[in-house]
């Protein structure tokens, strides 16, 4: 598999870090993703943490929605307590690649922060769309 890595954007990190510093509250709200539109806005969110799971980049899918935002471009998450950038667990990178499957996603930690695709994150991934028979 060879990884592509894209532009880092890096005012997308400083949002969700931003978002994480300053909304980020005791265990049950751990992570802040933010994420790029197709029109150029940015969209954050926060986790909602319980122990049968805590989707930060879930949670900013709803927030862009609510928001009108339907087509994003890149999107990161960032822990609190500065822990800097976090990539999405499994099932937040499945539902990226479904519902986005052009998206970038920023993942690394420190000065190996860099930006790939969502298939890079999910090789020979199963899409949801390509099982689905035609609705009649």
């Amino acid at each position: 598999m060879t990884t592509q890595t894209h532009h880092v954007d890096h005012e997308l990190i400083e949002a969700a870090a931003h978002v994480a510093r300053t909304r980020c509250r005791g265990d049950q709200h751990t992570m802040a993703a933010a994420a790029r539109a197709r029109d150029g806005r940015i969209v954050t969110a926060v986790n909602v943490y319980h122990f049968t799971g805590g989707p930060c980049e879930l949670a900013l899918i709803g927030a862009a929605a609510a928001q009108g935002v339907h087509e994003l471009d890149t999107i990161v998450a960032v822990g609190d307590r500065d822990r800097g950038v976090v990539p999405p667990c499994g099932r937040c990178r499945q539902v990226l690649l479904d519902y986005f499957p052009a998206l970038e996603v920023i993942v690394g930690g420190d000065d190996r922060v860099r930006t790939v695709r969502i298939t890079d994150l999910l090789p020979e991934s199963y899409v949801w769309a390509d099982h689905q028979g035609d609705a009649e």
